[in-house]
């Protein structure tokens, strides 16, 4: 067995793959950039080397860097992880001419199976079943829009060499082609030093499902059943889960069986994910081959018990798979949410700066299942702008698909982060949505069941009739600490009233809180419900874990006059506990109007100015496009929300700017 890797990535899966080498006992070397100096990564692994500037072009992308490491520090074999160098068959060729072992697929399967365009050349070939596109190289925009109309919209662009979302586009009209030829292409360029593009029929209503194989160099290979990627927002997945709801045993084998086919055909090893679009039918088309492990990898791994990375590693030493299909068999069901540093309450535009509070769930075995987090950050560490905005991957597996998903709310309103813009909210908003939770899901589902955008969530009136019994119970916690310290001071006791209203998202509850030493029973004055809370929490605690009625309720809280800020269940809630009369007195306040920003277009995250689309003087129509910025790998296109007249530009291409700074000012 190898007795050093390295692992030429950095974040999450640089700290997955720690996990496993540790376990098996092999020392591990980390690489890491001039941002990546204090990350997580580097501190967990045994060796680190440093790699060069922040930009991934110019450090973790760049093949001489790497190979430089792995001779310096003597490491045996090479796991890239995923994205950056994972699927570069000249990575994977230079690491062979040194003798080092790539902990992935030969370079010749990397080669006809890691780019998109040749794949579904050999699929088709091969009698694979594909989606209709155009699978030669495009040289322009204008070819890009002639080429689409042909093969009829809707289409998809795509990055011959892409992955994770990146260098995708779907385009509806030639104007959309146009620019999302160029956008793919940039992003393809800088992502993967790979800037071709090709185009394919976007199948509506699809299902994307994909068959995870492990082939070693003995001739076997096996799948390792399905996933569940269909829950996608801009072609990038949020969330994950294994198996799907929606095959049958006999579509299960047939995709299985044709999975590993194609490994076969290609001579391929290691682990790698054939990817397939499924349509309302049960019909599937090859969409391609990833040469490498997958983000969402840890879902199989619950179901499976097997551990990809460790075999991964023993298949690159030359060992055996110690398992025949016949194995594997799926144990249960489990969920995975991507963390991402993305604000959806500002169309999930990338959010960096630094994580003053970060606290995940607890890992390992529940009550009713598995809570898991693959992480690659820590509290007090920096979000960059310089790579992709995920954070985490937090997984939970049960014995069924709702049991997975109760899990996960719960490990979602127990995940603590502060200081950046994050999409807890919105996870935690799909895990509770009723077509969710039926697995009636399609690659369609975020736009159509958010069309415009996520503005949190309108809780019903049972939950938040919980939150209001949760916020008097703690509230007379509150209030009790608060006569203590009074009475000590004046040298009396101010007694706790029983009576309160509690407002929250525009409903109130005048109710009455009957407390013994054991809890609260709060009763509703409107009906004859009534809510038992028990809780532990006391004041300053920034999560609550309370049971109301003997069921478990997580909330995240902060302190503001006269109640409490209350978040769970992708809703962010004011609320506010008042005594009858302090109630009556609140009506008559005023509410403080936000100011006028329409006159400016404002930067909608830290980046940097890519280009400027117009001059002071132009006129400009609504839809048009005004400004690029880049963040995290991803080009974002501001366009103009209505017809005016730019009156002044205020930030040159190439600036940074911060969140609201002002780009250009209107008439």
């Amino acid at each position: 067995m190898f007795q050093k890797i390295l692992i030429a990535n950095r974040g999450e899966i640089a700290c997955r793959v720690i996990k496993t080498a540790r376990k098996m006992g092999i020392r591990t070397v980390a690489v890491f950039s001039d941002a990546d100096r204090g990350a997580q990564h580097v501190q967990m692994a045994d060796e680190a080397v440093h790699i060069g500037p922040s930009p991934a072009a110019q450090s973790y992308i760049v093949i001489d860097r790497i190979m430089a490491a792995v001779k310096a520090t003597g490491a045996e074999a090479v796991h890239p992880g995923y994205g950056f160098l994972s699927e570069n068959m000249n990575f994977a060729a230079a690491l062979e001419t040194e003798g080092v072992a790539f902990i992935g697929p030969p370079s010749s399967a990397i080669k006809a199976m890691g780019d998109k365009i040749t794949s579904k050349k050999l699929a088709q070939a091969a009698g694979v079943s594909t989606v209709p596109g155009h699978m030669g190289l495009i040289a322009d925009a204008d070819e890009a829009a002639h080429i689409a109309a042909q093969i009829g919209y809707p289409v998809m662009i795509k990055a011959s060499a892409g992955g994770g979302g990146k260098g995708m586009r779907i385009a509806g009209n030639d104007a959309e082609a146009r620019e999302g030829f160029q956008s793919s292409k940039n992003e393809a360029a800088a992502s993967f030093g790979d800037d071709r593009i090709f185009i394919e029929k976007f199948v509506t209503q699809p299902r994307h499902i994909e068959i995870q194989v492990l082939a070693d160099t003995h001739g076997n290979c096996v799948y390792l059943h399905e996933r569940e990627c269909s829950i996608q927002r801009r072609n990038q997945k949020v969330i994950e889960e294994a198996p799907s709801p929606f095959l049958d045993e006999a579509t299960r084998k047939e995709m299985g069986e044709q999975a590993c086919a194609l490994a076969r055909e290609v001579g391929y090893t290691s682990a790698g994910t054939v990817e397939f679009i499924v349509d309302g039918g049960r019909n599937f088309y090859f969409l391609e081959m990833n040469t490498r492990l997958q983000v969402e990898h840890p879902v199989t791994e619950l179901i499976t018990g097997v551990d990809l990375v460790e075999q991964m590693i023993r298949v690159a030493n030359g060992e055996p798979l110690p398992f025949r299909q016949g194995d594997l068999k799926i144990n249960g069901w489990a969920m995975e949410s991507r963390l991402y540093a993305e604000d959806p309450y500002r169309n999930f535009l990338p959010s960096i700066g630094r994580l003053t509070r970060y606290r995940p769930p607890a890992e390992g075995p529940t009550a009713t299942g598995i809570v898991r987090n693959d992480t690659g950050v820590f509290e007090g560490g920096e979000i960059s702008m310089f790579y992709d905005p995920m954070i985490a991957k937090l997984c939970t597996w049960a014995t069924t698909r709702a049991g997975a998903i109760d899990e996960m709310a719960l490990a979602l309103d127990t995940f603590e982060v502060e200081g950046i813009g994050h999409n807890l909210p919105f996870v935690g908003a799909v895990m509770d949505h009723p077509r969710f939770r039926s697995g009636d899901i399609t690659t369609a589902f975020i736009a159509e069941e958010y069309p415009d955008g996520f503005k949190g969530v309108v809780l019903d009136d049972t939950m938040l009739r919980q939150v209001a019994a949760a916020a008097a119970a703690m509230n007379r916690v509150a209030e009790i600490r608060r006569t203590r310290i009074s009475g000590t001071m004046d040298n009396h006791t101010r007694r706790v009233g029983d009576d309160w209203v509690v407002s929250l998202q525009g409903q109130t509850y005048a109710l009455r809180v009957d407390a013994d030493p054991d809890g609260s029973t709060i009763r509703f004055a409107d009906n004859a419900v009534s809510l038992r809370v028990a809780s532990d929490w006391t004041p300053g605690q920034p999560l609550a874990r309370l049971r109301i009625d003997g069921r478990p309720l997580v909330i995240k809280t902060a302190k503001i006059p006269m109640g409490f800020r209350m978040r769970l269940r992708g809703a962010d809630l004011r609320v506010h506990v008042r005594t009858p009369r302090q109630h009556v007195l609140a009506g008559h306040m005023l509410e403080k109007a936000p100011p006028d920003t329409s006159r400016f277009l404002l930067c909608p995250m830290p980046g940097l100015i890519v280009n400027i689309a117009v001059a002071a003087g132009d006129e400009v129509q609504e839809g048009q496009p005004l400004a690029t910025v880049e963040a995290m790998k991803m080009e974002n296109i501001l366009k103009a929300e209505r017809r005016g007249v730019v009156k002044a530009i205020r930030a040159t291409p190439g600036a940074s700017l911060r969140v609201d700074d002002v780009i250009m000012e209107f008439e």
